[in-house]
This record gives structure tokens, C-alpha cells and sequence, in this order.
């Protein structure tokens, strides 16, 4: 396919162009009649090439994509090679929704919108319609969110439970924030937790949540990225912070890149006034690396253990050979048992960091709420590990002190995208 295409232009009202590309040409024929006196269909093979050279002279003002049946692969293939070399063309899947899996399927592929070939012509004028008024309409918002990335050595160190945690005390504390100054809208949702560490999901399992929405979709749906997709998407309890996991399959990991996970992370901070990234046990050097190196800041979280301590001060090593900035990371010493002859400081010191802040070692409090399917902070908020972590979010209330801005956004439009996968992720 060719690459760096002119940009795309627009012939006169009333013949724009549109390419489907379908091997039925009942489904042209449906598409055609939705479209009335917008523009004219032309049917191009679910072929690379041939669908490339027809993009490059006729300029379409979208490519329609046909999953239906057997064709779902080849235009799944064709999304990925149109997003990669015509970013700007507009993408829309068709299909079946009857037919399993075929919505989710062509959003996954990275489609705009989707329409169902089995429902009423007259939605598609308005999906065109709406689609070309938000690409238009794409604004940066004022201000971002903040990052912070907590990074373990190894899993058993305690960095899922501290973040999952962290992300509930921080998502309170933004609720009263919010209270103490009525009749201001936030410019952005509260608290995301990016459960990215190994063992993979175990956030979702603290939190009693189910997912079917991962952070590689999220990579595949970046394009499409909006406020109203990310509330339907992830998993979120009433009043905690929303979630997005690693993928059920970790193989699918494969299919993204460091870079398109770290560019991911930076959009969400548009969405989010604070993200905490769970890299716990996360064996990928190279992308805690670049994550730890955009985050805002990054904790180190250590135990007392002489093997936490070695595993820790390889990490240390390796992230500087990869020219990370030190001065953005700094120590959380964890499981602390006062009586051990081994204080944090002196953890601290061997491992080069700065001491942040040192939580109390409650692994019986921590089981017995996890045993209830909760979380400490919320059956003990008393306990000292609570208490610990209330000093850590006290820490973090200048994050998002900014979230109740005097300037109100517009209202974003309900996308179709979206609430046709908040069907998928609540059926049944």
C-alpha cells in the first residue's frame, strides 16, 4: 500500500465518494440506498493493493469494510494496513450483529463505527454525519492528568495490593475535593488503574470486577478515544476507579508496541486526573523503562527481603543502563517490620533512592478483607496500612485539587460505538 498519501480531499456536495470493500453486493446495494444523494458507493475487493490505489485517486471521504461471515479476517487485515497508511480516512464496519462476536470484532480491528446490516438505513447518514463532526471537532483539553507508576522487582512484593489501594483512598479523597466546591464540574474522571503487572489481572480480582475491554483494545481503539467510550468500556464500581487490565490472552500483547502503550497512557491522561500504573512484576524491561521515564513520578516498591532487595537493585540497574531518570523515582518500602534489624533508610541508601514512605507489614488484616472479597481500605480504615496509604494520597491531593475547574467542557454527543459495546460487555 502506498505510503505517505496526499491528504484527502472532498469533491463537491452530492458526489462524495465512498469505498466498500465487500465481496456482497447485496450489502453495496444496502449501503448505497442508506446513503441517498451523499455520495455513491464503489465496491473494491478486500485486497490491500487494489483497495490502496483506489483510496489514492478517488480520495473517499470514508471506507466502509465488510465483516460479515468469512470476510471478517481480511478486513480485520485491511484495518490495520488503513490505519497505518491513511490515519486520516475515515473507517466503518459493517456486519451482522447478529452473528457472533462480529461487532466486537470490527471494533477491535480499530473502526470507527459500526453498522448493522440487518438494522434501518436511516442511521447511517447520521453516523457519517456525526463521525466527520467529532473528527472536526477534536479538541486537547486544557490541562492534563498525572501519572504515577509504581514498579516491583518481582511479584510477591505487594504493588497490586498497594494499588488498588491507593486508587480507592485517592478516588474518595477526590470525591470530598469535589464536594468543597459545589457547582463545579470536573474536566476530566476521577482515578484510573492501569492493571499492568504479573501476575496479569490481579486488580480486577481485588476490586471484584470482570473485564472484557484491555489495555491492548485500548491501544487498537486510541483513534476513537473519547470520555463516553472509556465510562462504558472499563470496569468500574460505583464511586472506585476505573480499571483497565492487561488482556485475558497475554499473547495478545504481542500485537502493540512499547511506544503505542506509552502514547496510550499519555492520552488517557486527557480522561483521567490521575492514573496509577500497576507494573508489578512486569518482566518487559524496556517498557518500564519508557513508562517509568513519562510518568510523573515512579515508586520503587521494595520489601524488607534480602531477595527483594537483590531482584529491586537489578531493576535499578537495568533502567539505568537504559538512561531512565533516577530523580522521578524514589522508594516505597513495604511490609515493614519495625523488630527486623534492617530499617528502610538503610534500604533505601543500599538501593540509591530516596525514601517515600514506608508501609506497615498487615498480611493478616490484608487476607481477612481480602477473604470478605473487599479491600482494607474499605473495612479498615483505621488499620495502620490504611493509615499509610491515607499519608500517601494526602501527598497526592495536589494532583487533583485542579479537577474542579471554573471552566466547564461542552457535552460530548453519546457515541453509537460505544453504547454498542456496553450491549456486548453486559449481554447476557
Amino acid at each position: 500500500m502506498t505510503k505517505m498519501p496526499p491528504p484527502l480531499q472532498a469533491s463537491a456536495q452530492g458526489h462524495n465518494v465512498y469505498l466498500y470493500a465487500s465481496d456482497n453486493g447485496e450489502h453495496a446495494g444496502w449501503l448505497n440506498a442508506a446513503l441517498g444523494d451523499l455520495g455513491h458507493v464503489t465496491t473494491v475487493a478486500l485486497d490491500e493493493g487494489a483497495l490502496g490505489e483506489r483510496i489514492a485517486s478517488a480520495h473517499p471521504r470514508s471506507v466502509f469494510l465488510d465483516f460479515s461471515g468469512a470476510q471478517a479476517m481480511r478486513s480485520t487485515r485491511l484495518a490495520a494496513a488503513l490505519r497505518r497508511d491513511w490515519p486520516e480516512l475515515l473507517l466503518i464496519g459493517t456486519g451482522h450483529a447478529t452473528e457472533t462476536n462480529t461487532t466486537l470484532t470490527a471494533l477491535r480491528a480499530g473502526v470507527d463505527d459500526f453498522l448493522d446490516l440487518d438494522g434501518p438505513t436511516s442511521e447511517v447518514l447520521p453516523v457519517l454525519q456525526d463521525l466527520m463532526a467529532r473528527r472536526q471537532g477534536l479538541r486537547s483539553p486544557q490541562a492534563k492528568g498525572r501519572t504515577l507508576a509504581l514498579l516491583g522487582a518481582r511479584a510477591g512484593l505487594g504493588v497490586s495490593t498497594l494499588a488498588c489501594n491507593l486508587a480507592a483512598l485517592l478516588q474518595a479523597q477526590r470525591t470530598i475535593t469535589l464536594s468543597r466546591v459545589p457547582g463545579r464540574a470536573p474536566q476530566r474522571q476521577g482515578v484510573a488503574l492501569l492493571d499492568l503487572g504479573l501476575p496479569a489481572r490481579d486488580d480486577l480480582l481485588y476490586l471484584g470486577l470482570k473485564s472484557e475491554f484491555s489495555f491492548v483494545d485500548g491501544v487498537h481503539s486510541m483513534h476513537r478515544l473519547d470520555a463516553t467510550l472509556l465510562q462504558t468500556a472499563l470496569a468500574q464500581q460505583a464511586g472506585g476507579p476505573a480499571v483497565l487490565p492487561l488482556p485475558s490472552s497475554l499473547a495478545q500483547i504481542r500485537e502493540i508496541s512499547h511506544a503505542e502503550s506509552v502514547s496510550l497512557i499519555q492520552r488517557l491522561k486527557d480522561f483521567f486526573d490521575v492514573q496509577i500504573a500497576d507494573l508489578g512484576g512486569f518482566t518487559t524491561v524496556d517498557f518500564v523503562a519508557q513508562l517509568a521515564s513519562n510518568a510523573d513520578q515512579a515508586w520503587v516498591v521494595c520489601d524488607q527481603s534480602i531477595g527483594g532487595i537483590v531482584s529491586t537493585a537489578a531493576l535499578l540497574r537495568e533502567l539505568r543502563e537504559r538512561d531512565v531518570n533516577m530523580q522521578h523515582l524514589s522508594l516505597v518500602v513495604n511490609k515493614f517490620e519495625p523488630f527486623v534489624n534492617l530499617p528502610a533508610l538503610d534500604i533505601a541508601n543500599q538501593l540509591g533512592l530516596p525514601l517515600a514512605h514506608v508501609l506497615p507489614a498487615r498480611a493478616s488484616a490484608l487476607l481477612a478483607a481480602s477473604c470478605q472479597g473487599r479491600l482494607l481500605a474499605h473495612t479498615g480504615r483505621n488499620d495502620p496500612y490504611v493509615q499509610a496509604v491515607g499519608q500517601m494520597v494526602r501527598g497526592l491531593v495536589p494532583w487533583i485539587d485542579g479537577s474542579a475547574s471554573s471552566d466547564r467542557e461542552e457535552p460530548l454527543r453519546t457515541p453509537r460505538i460505544a453504547q454498542m459495546l456496553n450491549k456486548w460487555i453486559h449481554r447476557g
